[in-house]
């Protein structure tokens, strides 16, 4: 009689005893679901679940997750959130662009601040990515020389500086740096008044603190030898901006040197954009010898405001006025070769507005030089997004260390795309059109950009510093 009440009990049992084990089972705040999960530090490349609770990733798994929000992401990719070294767009409508195109984290390293208490204050309260800035050399040069203009197009970024101004913009820089600025931003090309042995003695205060001097360097190829001559006599770490820009026709020569300093052990890394035509403002010290010109170069010169290609009388007019012109300068193959190269880094030397880089950079690498050309092996296009990025930081910013990578206990920056999707949609003259298939972002584990549409109301974006002197 009695097995036959047991028999009876059973399946009483063993509803109770589901009922236990799911209550026993962790709920995450957020489940991605049989996406596949690629993480290029670690390697991994296969179907996961992942949970995320408390804006960190806290189980990756082959098994089902319970959470209070499932994303399904069968058929999409999920991958650390993009880290980009070279943003000039800080503002609501640049994040906006931003986070469309997959990056979580966005930084202005290259020309950086005058003041960087001032530019971490105004971002206060959160933003849609992670940000951060380095301490630049022109506008500490500008405030020491007595300049009120402190960007490219300041009056003394042409003059010499006294050896008094100098000592006072390393003061500056300094100070800078111990208010939390990731590193020094230089602009060598936009400072002719600065010769090599001040640029030296900006990167010894970098090596002092142990922090990367990041630079747009002049010159070509001469001007390359002379700036990992300089970083190198002071033993500072260096990276050279946009390989594609500064190296134009002789990128292959370009990145041959820079990956001969790296094999003789100096610490030198350098970046790339996928796109043929570069931006910057008409007023700056670059374009100084413009009325020498032949002719028809003015026609590789376009006015962002209008569309224009430009003439020599338009030229000078608009340099009068000041602002942003796209310079059609390179060839495809040329970007190419640059993004291609396995000691390029991708970042996007986002303008606020105008070019599409700002817009469409991270989709352009995925979607054309992917899946289209073939081009580059996925794994590698995201290593040059997120690790490595990531890596140039981490040693003296610690925030670093928790991003770039999909691993149990970093933080849930992550990107879901669509591989057979994703793709860029700006244009020269529609620089701000959001890429595609970039399905789901998230920010510290909240959801920024949710169906492929940005999520209203949420600011889960910190601050990226270094919180005392290194």
């Amino acid at each position: 009689v009695l097995p036959s009440v047991l028999r009876g009990l059973l399946p009483s049992l063993a509803v109770v005893l589901a009922a236990a084990a799911s209550a026993c089972s962790p709920t995450y705040d957020v489940v991605i679901e049989g996406g596949r999960v690629m993480d290029p530090e670690s390697g991994l490349d296969a179907v996961r679940n992942i949970g995320i609770v408390g804006g960190r990733i806290d189980v990756i798994s082959d098994e089902p997750l319970e959470g209070a929000r499932h994303i399904q992401a069968a058929g999409l990719v999920v991958a650390p959130g993009f880290v980009d070294l070279h943003r000039h767009g800080h503002n609501e409508r640049a994040y906006r662009l931003t986070v469309r195109d997959g990056v979580t984290t966005g930084l202005e390293l290259e020309i950086g601040t005058a003041d960087v208490e001032a530019w971490y204050a105004s971002r206060e309260g959160g933003q849609l990515v992670n940000y951060g800035v380095s301490m630049g050399h022109i506008g500490a040069r500008a405030v020491a020389m007595g300049d009120r203009v402190t960007g490219l197009g300041g009056v003394t970024t042409r003059e010499p500086a006294t050896e008094e101004q100098i000592a006072e913009t390393e003061r500056l820089i300094r100070e800078g740096l111990a208010q939390g600025a990731l590193g020094v931003g230089l602009g060598s090309a936009y400072t002719p008044g600065a010769p090599m042995a001040e640029i030296e003695r900006i990167f010894a205060v970098a090596a002092d603190a142990g922090v990367t001097a990041f630079i747009h360097m002049r010159g070509g190829l001469q001007g390359l030898d002379s700036t990992l001559t300089a970083a190198r006599n002071v033993g500072a770490p260096l990276h050279v901006v946009h390989a594609n820009s500064s190296g134009g026709g002789n990128i292959v020569r370009f990145l041959a040197m820079i990956e001969a300093a790296q094999s003789a052990g100096q610490d030198v890394t350098t970046e790339a954009y996928p796109y043929a035509a570069s931006s910057t403002g008409i007023q700056a010290a670059l374009f100084d010898n413009w009325e020498s010109w032949e002719d028809d170069r003015f026609n590789q010169y376009q006015w962002v405001r209008t569309g224009e290609r430009l003439t020599r009388e338009t030229f000078g007019q608009y340099r009068a006025e000041g602002g942003t012109v796209i310079i059609h300068s390179r060839t495809e193959e040329m970007t190419l070769t640059a993004v291609t190269s396995p000691i390029t880094m991708v970042a996007s030397d986002a303008m606020p507005a105008g070019h599409p880089r700002g817009a469409g950079t991270f989709a352009k690498v995925l979607g054309r030089y992917v899946r289209e050309q073939g081009a580059l092996e996925l794994m590698d296009a995201l290593r040059k997004m997120t690790i490595e990025p990531a890596r140039r930081l981490e040693a003296w910013v610690p925030a670093l260390r928790n991003k770039g990578r999909i691993r149990v206990g970093s933080d849930a920056d992550i990107t879901v795309f669509d591989p057979e999707t994703v793709i860029d949609r700006a244009t020269y003259l529609e620089g701000s059109i959001p890429s595609d298939g970039i399905e789901y972002v998230f920010v510290n584990g909240v959801l920024v950009v949710d169906g492929g549409e940005v999520v209203e109301g949420v600011r889960p974006g910190r601050a990226v510093r270094i919180l005392s002197a290194p």
